[in-house]
C-alpha cells in the first residue's frame, strides 16, 4: 500500500524539491488574508528581503523582493551606502548560489507548473543557450545602470521593476487591483501597465512551451545568484573520479548548462538519477533527522500563518471614535463626507502642522515617497498649488511610512516650499482606509469634510477642479 502510494505520489510530479518550493512560495506570502481585504501587509518582516523573486506590492508578500531592494538600494546610493541589501544577496548567493532558483523561487515555480500543459516543448539549442546571457545584460542595464543615472539626480527609479519584472505585473497589479475593493484604482492603469501586461502574457504563453524561460533569458537575480553560484556552499557537484563524461546529466537538464554546477544550474537535483556512476551529489548534505525537519517547517509555517492573518493587524484597522458634540455631528473617518479626525506633525523645517489651524481654509493632503515616481513627478503641482493659492488652500506633504532613503537629503536642493513631513506619519495614514498605493491624495472643505480621497496622479488643472469643488461643498 505504501509503495503503490510513492508511485501515485512520484508519478504525478510531487517530489521534495516541489514540496520545497510550495512551502517556500506560501511561507513568503503567508498574509493570506490580503488577498480577500485587497491590502499589503506592511509590518515589520516587510523590511526582510525573502531568497526568491517576489513582489513587494503582492497582497500576501511579508517579506522584500530583493531584487526591489537592490534597485532602491543603487537609487539612493548618492546619500546612503548600500551595504544592508549587498549584504543580504551575497549571503544568500554564497550559501545557496541558483540553487534558490530551483528550490525556493515562487516565480521559478509558476513556470513549472506551466510547463506542464501538453502542448508541444521547445527543446533547448545553441540559440537558447546564447539567449541565456541576456539576462547579464537586464541585470546590468536595468538593476544597476539606470537607477545608478538616476541616483545622481537623487530620483529613485527601479527600472527593472517598472519596465519589465512579470512578477511585479502579476502579484502586485494584478493581485491588488483584482481585488473589488481596489476597484477605483483602475483609473491609475496606463500605457507602462500595458506593455508590462503584454510581456506578462508572453513570459506565461511561453512557458507552456519552454522550459523556465524567464529564469533562463531575463532574471537579473538568477543572474546575480549565477555569478556566485560556483562558490556557493551547497549545491550539486561531481566527483571528477568517477565522472566517465557521458553528457547523461547535460541531456537530461532543461536548462542551458554547459556542464552540471555552473552558472545557468539551478541544483534542482534531476541529473543525480541519471548519473550511470553516481558521480553527481549534493555537496554539503549531512543525516538529519527528517521528523524533527518536517516538524520544524510546519511549526514555522503554522506560526507565520497564525501571526499574519489572526495575530497582526494594519495599520488604520482600528475604528476611531466618533466626536459626539453638537458642534460636530458628521461622522469622523476619511471616507469623503466624513469629518477628517485632528492631527499634528512636526515638519522638516521645524515648524508644526495643525489640522485644527487649518480652518477655513481648504486643506490638501499628499501622501508620497521618494521611491515612488508618480509621486516625484506629482509634487510640483502641489508646489505650484501651495504658493498660488496659499491665502485659501493649506497643502501638507506627508512621505510614507516606509522610508527607504535620506528623505531630508531628497528634498535638500529640491526647492519646494510646501511643508512636508514623515515624524509621526502613522498618525495620518492609520486614519485611511486604504494607503497601500501612492500617491495618494486628500482634500478637505473649510471646515475639515473629506471632499476626495484617492490613490491616483494627479496634475496641476486636476487639483484645481479639486479645491474648486471643495469650495462648492461647504
Amino acid at each position: 500500500m505504501t509503495g503503490s502510494f510513492r508511485t501515485w505520489w512520484q508519478n504525478r510530479g510531487i517530489t521534495k524539491r516541489r514540496l520545497v518550493q510550495l512551502y517556500s512560495a506560501l511561507l513568503y506570502n503567508a498574509h493570506l488574508k490580503g488577498f480577500t481585504d485587497g491590502e499589503i501587509y506592511k509590518g515589520i518582516t516587510k523590511g526582510v528581503c525573502a531568497p526568491g523573486l517576489n513582489c513587494y506590492s503582492c497582497p500576501g508578500a511579508v517579506g522584500a523582493c530583493p531584487l526591489g531592494a537592490l534597485q532602491n538600494a543603487i537609487a539612493s546610493s548618492a546619500s546612503r551606502p548600500a551595504f544592508y541589501i549587498v549584504g543580504t544577496i551575497l549571503l544568500f548567493g554564497l550559501a545557496l548560489g541558483r540553487m534558490i532558483c530551483g528550490w525556493a523561487c515562487p516565480v521559478g515555480l509558476t513556470q513549472e507548473l506551466l510547463f506542464l500543459v501538453p502542448v508541444s516543448k521547445i527543446r533547448k539549442s545553441k540559440v537558447t543557450r546564447i539567449l541565456s546571457y541576456l539576462k547579464y545584460v537586464i541585470l546590468a542595464v536595468f538593476v544597476i545602470l539606470i537607477p545608478a543615472v538616476y541616483a545622481l539626480s537623487r530620483l529613485p527609479f527601479p527600472a527593472f521593476c517598472k519596465f519589465i519584472c512579470p512578477a511585479g505585473t502579476l502579484e502586485g497589479a494584478i493581485g491588488l487591483l483584482a481585488n473589488p475593493v481596489n476597484q477605483e484604482k483602475l483609473g491609475m492603469l496606463g500605457l507602462l501597465f500595458t506593455r508590462k501586461f503584454i510581456i506578462l502574457v508572453i513570459v506565461i504563453t511561453s512557458s507552456m512551451f519552454l522550459f523556465r524561460p524567464f529564469c533562463r533569458f531575463i532574471c537579473p537575480l538568477g543572474a546575480i545568484y549565477g555569478l556566485m553560484t560556483r562558490i556557493a556552499l551547497l549545491g550539486v557537484r561531481v566527483d571528477a573520479d568517477k565522472c566517465i563524461n557521458c553528457g547523461a546529466c547535460v541531456r537530461e537538464c532543461k536548462m542551458d548548462i554547459k556542464h552540471v554546477g555552473d552558472h545557468e544550474c539551478i541544483h534542482c537535483g534531476k541529473c543525480i538519477k541519471s548519473c550511470p556512476t553516481k558521480a553527481i551529489s549534493f555537496a554539503g548534505k549531512k543525516k538529519y533527522n527528517r521528523k524533527i525537519t518536517l516538524i520544524a517547517a510546519v511549526v514555522i509555517l503554522a506560526g507565520a500563518l497564525f501571526y499574519f492573518n489572526f495575530v497582526y493587524k494594519a495599520p488604520g484597522v482600528e475604528t476611531t471614535e466618533t466626536t459626539e458634540t453638537t458642534e460636530t455631528p458628521v461622522p469622523e473617518g476619511s471616507a469623503p463626507g466624513q469629518l477628517f479626525p485632528d492631527f499634528e506633525l512636526q515638519c522638516t523645517d521645524g515648524s508644526v502642522f495643525r489640522l485644527s489651524e487649518q480652518r477655513g481654509k481648504i486643506v490638501v493632503i499628499n501622501i508620497w515617497a521618494t521611491w515612488c515616481n508618480p509621486c516625484v513627478k506629482e509634487l510640483p503641482y502641489f508646489e505650484r498649488l501651495y504658493t498660488e493659492k496659499k491665502d485659501s488652500v493649506s497643502v501638507i506633504a506627508v512621505h510614507s511610512d516606509l522610508i527607504v532613503d535620506d528623505v531630508d537629503e531628497f528634498l535638500k536642493d529640491s526647492g519646494f516650499t510646501i511643508p512636508f513631513s514623515y515624524t509621526g506619519v502613522k498618525s495620518v495614514t492609520e486614519l485611511l482606509e486604504d494607503a497601500t498605493m501612492l500617491p495618494i491624495t486628500i482634500v478637505l472643505n473649510k471646515n475639515g469634510i473629506v471632499t476626495y480621497n484617492k490613490a491616483r496622479s494627479v496634475t496641476y488643472e486636476v487639483l484645481e477642479l479639486l479645491v474648486a469643488d471643495a469650495i462648492e461643498t461647504e
